[in-house]
């Protein structure tokens, strides 16, 4: 398993957030849960504009073991989606941290980035 990034946020249900103090949030799953479902071959991103909701399923990662939801791991309005994993969807497991993020939320409140797990906490969640 690779090291879990100092820099992020996690969610239990394995999404990992980056924020640079901004209101902007990237979203990504993580390389646990990538690692857990297999090759993904498919992927159901929000649409740019939409809003989401911190806990809400807003999209889906299939696998070829299995349909996984996707969640919103903060509030606020999708302002960016990454494209290029629509068309290479393999990239998000190959890359999660990195070229294999998700989109980007405007965050309507960026005190919910408190609620989320640190990487300590995310290891401990996953057994590491």
């Amino acid at each position: 398993m690779s090291e879990l990034p100092d820099d992020l946020r996690y969610s239990s249900e394995h999404e990992w957030v980056r924020s640079d103090d901004s209101k902007v949030a990237r979203i990504g799953v993580t390389d646990f849960a990538t690692s857990e479902m297999g090759d993904i071959v498919y992927v159901s991103l929000p649409t740019v504009g939409s809003t989401v909701v911190a806990g809400d399923a807003c999209g889906e990662l299939e696998s070829t073991k299995s349909v996984s939801d996707l969640y919103a791991p903060v509030s606020g309005v999708v302002t960016s989606v990454n494209e290029a994993v629509t068309e290479e969807p393999e990239s998000i497991g190959e890359d999660p941290y990195g070229e294999g993020w998700l989109f980007d939320v405007e965050m309507s409140d960026p005190a919910e980035l408190d609620a989320l797990l640190d990487a300590e906490a995310y290891a401990e969640l996953i057994g590491e």
